[in-house]
């Protein structure tokens, strides 16, 4: 199986569940829990405990929470390459979810910005392996310089390249046009609805599926409770797969990266898109019903 080197964001998410519709500037009861987080820390934790070979690049700050996340990242078979920020904490992501399941998060990147192309191991960049950049690493400021040389590096080398957008609202912040100028040669791009959308003006998925196939010759749209889809410029129409069903709701924190670390491994072996993108429902299902980011042991 290709390796997979995962350039991205490490976070520690607190997730506050609440248990009725939201008392603003009043007490809701919640349920609330600690635990790993961050786009690029979750595909890689996910594609190891999958069986992938995976090296993760980050930064963590000299706390207790980066330490944890370190140890969590190897205890899952991850090859983690972070750099210890001594001033910045690790990154920490608020995630509020309505007793609706409606997700708003508040995001401090703390070290994560701090992410430099010095801290680019070059023993991971070479022929053979393949590299998946978080957007978050594109769309922060201050460590958009690491992801567009993890991007060059590979390029160079000769990897094989995939993106994520990240999220919507900071996508639309940065711009579509400088995203797209950053990610070129990129082989794949992941995107949600809303995401997708911030690239192209498209309301319907198919439709900016294939406008996004100017830029990248394979594209996956991400589209929740409806499934996922495929498509490739030079291919007449998309290959679209249902989403698995759920037993219960748990909650859907991470799941779209899960989507992203079971879709990759069948794609990288070449199997046909309907199979890589079922792999990608399930594993997406199995995030939904488990408490947390990042995968259960």
């Amino acid at each position: 199986m290709t390796r997979v080197v995962v350039v991205g964001d490490l976070m520690t998410d607190a997730v506050a569940r609440a248990r009725y519709a939201l008392a603003r500037a009043s007490d809701t009861p919640a349920i609330v829990t600690m635990h790993g987080g961050g786009s690029g820390a979750n595909i890689a934790s996910w594609l190891a405990v999958e069986g992938a070979e995976v090296a993760y690049i980050g930064r963590r700050g000299a706390d207790i929470t980066g330490r944890n996340r370190d140890m969590e990242l190897m205890g899952y078979g991850v090859d983690a390459r972070l750099v210890m920020d001594p001033e910045r904490p690790t990154g920490t992501c608020v995630v509020l979810v309505t007793h609706k399941g409606e997700r708003t998060m508040l995001s401090d990147p703390g070290a994560n910005a701090a992410l430099s192309p010095e801290d680019l191991p070059r023993d991971l960049f070479g022929q053979g392996t393949h590299l998946h950049l978080s957007g978050y690493t594109l769309i922060n400021e201050g460590s958009r310089d690491a992801g567009l040389a993890a991007l060059d590096m590979a390029r160079r080398t000769g990897m094989s390249i995939s993106v994520d957008c990240a999220s919507s609202a900071p996508l639309e912040r940065t711009g579509a046009e400088p995203f797209l100028e950053w990610t070129n040669g990129a082989k794949l791009l992941f995107a949600n609805i809303d995401q997708a959308k911030v690239l192209t003006g498209r309301d319907e998925p198919e439709a900016a599926a294939k406008v996004l196939t100017a830029w990248f010759p394979q594209v996956v749209i991400k589209m929740s409770a409806e499934g996922a889809l495929w498509y490739s410029n030079g291919r007449p129409d998309p290959v679209r797969v249902a989403a698995e069903p759920v037993d219960k709701i748990v909650d859907g924190t991470g799941a779209g990266d899960a989507f992203s670390a079971g879709f990759l491994p069948p794609w990288l072996e070449g199997k046909p898109p309907a199979e890589a993108l079922a792999s990608g429902c399930r594993l997406a299902a199995k995030a939904i019903m488990h408490l947390g980011a990042r995968p259960p042991f």
